[in-house]
């Protein structure tokens, strides 16, 4: 139902307008049922930011805007419910009836006679009459045992919560990354085009300088041609290399939970994190919520060995009975305990028990699983960084060395030295080894995220965002 928006001038005047106090309270009552329970929409509406002072705030509104952190937070809602609903077992039930009828049956009939106090000697047992029949009873019951079955339901709802709690930091810590990740993309793809961009402009002066030489008779027009054509190539890639910034900015905005915009972080300096101290994956919270799963499934065992033990309740009634027919009234109430112990149910609690073993032997070797490939992913982190610092260490001194080789290839080429082949060897060297060297800072940047993401690290210090817990409590 969709609730319109509240107006609180027009319900104060409503207010006043009413005659006596109990209607007052009672209007009272209706307006915080409406307004007061209902879920406020305005948490959701994150204002959209213009650009991010640094990466950290990036990743904050992205944990808080993306969908996927909302829907684990209406998992964990779920989940929380689910305990209230588990507890709910220990608490006795109220059942309040009222049912009318009216029937010829001579059982029935007598048996409201007998209810309405209405009996005397002038009635025939066989043929009692027309009778009819106002019931009203209240009834309430209380489990007093069963197995421990209701003890094992609620520990199975509080550990599903936790392990959906887990599941909360588990997308956090990937998008976490992700956000990281592509904002490493977007600057090595910035830095791209700047090379690409350097490129074409470097070309493009050696054309101006090859159609000056050509023009003077000192240079051929296939060498001319040759440059234009290696120039065109340079306006190619200069577009690649944009058209991939422009979707990389595209996927960061998917991250962040928005549709459209243009979005900027100030500083790429911010992207610098420390190494983890060690390279432990106990913080690990898929490990975690494995955990939470098993003990979920150990106490779907002892639920379901429950079975096993009788049931024991207690109950106690009270109703009213009123016939219009023969004027009759009545009251009665009935109290007392039930024991219920089920003997063959033609092995229906023996398999219930196997299938919750088996579903905990499944739970523990899953949990074995995730151990190995997290090792797995760890080891790999590792290397993956150890190779980027070799590689920014290499892609570094052949930049130095193609820089220099390129300004003088170029001061040649002026003075008729070299080819124009030769000079488009060189400039297709510094190219490479300026986008080799945007490679490998951005390799070695998302290598220090991934290995964090692999130690259970966060990314940053997101402990808080604008006073408003992560952990989705």
């Amino acid at each position: 139902m969709d609730i319109p928006p509240l107006d609180l001038t027009g319900l104060a005047h409503l207010f006043r307008l009413l005659p006596r106090r109990g209607l007052q309270s009672l209007f009272a009552v209706i307006v915080f049922l409406l307004y007061g329970s209902s879920p406020v929409e305005a948490e959701n509406n994150v204002p959209t930011p213009q650009s991010f002072a640094t990466a950290a705030e990036a990743v904050r509104f992205a944990l808080v805007n993306n969908p996927d952190t909302a829907i684990t937070r209406q998992r964990i809602a779920a989940a929380q419910a689910a305990v209230t609903e588990a507890h709910a077992s220990f608490f006795p039930q109220l059942d309040l009836s009222a049912s009318y009828g009216r029937t010829n049956t001579p059982l029935y009939s007598f048996g409201n006679i007998l209810n309405q106090a209405a009996f005397d000697e002038s009635i025939n047992f066989n043929d009692p009459g027309e009778t009819d029949n106002l019931n009203m009873a209240a009834t309430v019951s209380y489990r007093l045992y069963n197995g421990g079955r209701d003890q094992a339901g609620v520990d199975i709802a509080i550990a599903s919560e936790t392990a959906s709690r887990h599941e909360l930091e588990i997308v956090h810590s990937q998008l976490s990354f992700e956000v990281v990740k592509t904002i490493c993309t977007i600057v090595q793809a910035k830095e791209n085009l700047d090379a690409r961009q350097s490129a074409l402009q470097a070309i493009t002066a050696s054309v101006e300088v090859a159609r000056s030489r050509y023009e003077a008779g000192d240079l051929l027009k296939a060498d001319l041609l040759n440059l234009e054509v290696h120039r065109s190539e340079a306006e190619e890639n200069f577009i690649h290399a944009r058209h991939a910034l422009d979707l990389t900015n595209r996927a960061f905005l998917n991250l962040l939970g928005l549709e459209q915009g243009d979005i900027s972080i100030h500083s790429a300096g911010t992207m610098e994190q420390s190494l983890p101290a060690d390279l432990s994956y106990d913080r690990r919270p898929e490990l975690k919520a494995m955990d939470a799963a098993i003990q979920a499934a150990e106490a779907g065992v002892r639920q379901a060995e429950g079975g096993y033990f009788p049931t024991a309740d207690a109950f106690a009634g009270y109703q009213v009975d009123r016939g219009y027919e023969l004027d009759g009234s009545g009251n009665s109430w009935i109290a007392g305990a039930k024991l219920n112990f089920n003997l063959f149910a033609g092995q229906r609690t023996s398999a219930q028990v196997a299938r919750a073993i088996a579903l905990l032997a499944e739970k523990i070797q899953e949990r074995r699983k995730i151990v190995l490939a997290i090792s797995l992913e760890v080891e790999q982190a590792s290397l993956a960084l150890q190779q980027a610092e070799q590689r920014m260490q290499v892609t570094a001194k052949m930049l130095e060395q193609a820089k220099e080789s390129a300004n003088l290839s170029r001061e040649r080429f002026k003075e008729g030295i070299i080819l124009s082949s030769e000079l488009i060897d060189v400039e297709n060297r510094l190219t490479e080894a300026m986008v080799r060297g945007t490679l490998a800072r951005a390799a070695r940047r998302i290598a220090v995220a991934n290995l964090r993401k692999a130690t259970g690290l966060g990314q940053f210090d997101l402990a808080e965002v604008n006073g408003t817990s992560l952990s989705g409590s």
